[in-house]
C-alpha cells in the first residue's frame, strides 16, 4: 500500500481519537488492521503529510503533537467561537490562590508543600487539595533529602493535555522564574475558599491569566 492510500487510514485513527495517540499506536493499529506490518518510517511520512494537509487556511484545525501524542486541535482564530460550544471544556473554574499555586508548581516542579507556602507566603492546602480534585496536579513521591520526607507535587499529564504541550519544559519562559522570592498572596483566598471562582483561561500560546 502506497503512502496516499495509507494517509487515511492515519489521519481517520487520529480524527477518532479521544486523546492523543502515539505514533508507535498509529503503527499498530494500522498494521493490524492491514494485516500485514507497516513500517514506522512510512507512518512518520504519513503524519507530516496530515500535518501539511490542515496547515493550509482552508481547514480551522491543524495537526499538533501534545500531550505525548498526535490530535486535531482548533486554529487560534476559532478559539472564541469553540469556547461558545464547549466552555466547560475549554475552561477550569479555580480561585485566583489555586491558580497562584498551580502556576508555582508548573515552574517550580517537583516541589513540596512548604516550598509552595514559603514561595506563596500563606497556606496552600485547600488549592493543593482543589488541584488534586480536578486533577490538574498529582503526588510524584517524596523529597527523601528533606526532614519528614515531605510528599512532592507536579503536573498532571491532563495539565499537558489542557495546555497541548508534551512536558513542563515547552511552557512560556518566564524571565524571573529561577528566583524563588515570597510573593504577595491573594487576600484570605485560602482562609476563604468559598470566596468567588475566577475562571482561569488557557491561552494558544500556553499562558495561564485570570478571565476576571
Amino acid at each position: 500500500m502506497d503512502i496516499e492510500q495509507l494517509m487515511p487510514h492515519v489521519e481517520a485513527l487520529i480524527f477518532a481519537s479521544e486523546r492523543p495517540i502515539t505514533q508507535m499506536e498509529i503503527t499498530e493499529m494500522v498494521s493490524q488492521a492491514m494485516e500485514e506490518s507497516v513500517e514506522e518510517e512510512r507512518i512518520t511520512t504519513c503524519i507530516e503529510a496530515v500535518r501539511e494537509k490542515y496547515d493550509a487556511e482552508y481547514y480551522p484545525f491543524h495537526l499538533k503533537e501534545a500531550g505525548g501524542g498526535y490530535q486535531f486541535l482548533t486554529k487560534k482564530a476559532f478559539h472564541k467561537t469553540v469556547l461558545q460550544l464547549n466552555g466547560d471544556k475549554h475552561i477550569k473554574k479555580l480561585s485566583a490562590a489555586a491558580m497562584e499555586t498551580l502556576s508555582i508548581i508548573a515552574y517550580k516542579q517537583p516541589i513540596t508543600k512548604a516550598e509552595i507556602e514559603y514561595i506563596r507566603g500563606v497556606s496552600a492546602d485547600y488549592s493543593i487539595q482543589k488541584l488534586l480534585e480536578k486533577e490538574l496536579i498529582v503526588i510524584a513521591g517524596r523529597n527523601e533529602d528533606m526532614v519528614g520526607k515531605p510528599l512532592v507535587y507536579t503536573t498532571s499529564k491532563s495539565f499537558m493535555d489542557y495546555l497541548g504541550i508534551n512536558s513542563a519544559s515547552e511552557l512560556p519562559q518566564l524571565k524571573d522564574i529561577s528566583s524563588t522570592e515570597i510573593v504577595l498572596p491573594t487576600s484570605g483566598a485560602d482562609a476563604h475558599p468559598d470566596g468567588g471562582d475566577a475562571p482561569l483561561m488557557v491561552h494558544a500560546d500556553g499562558s495561564l491569566q485570570s478571565a476576571d
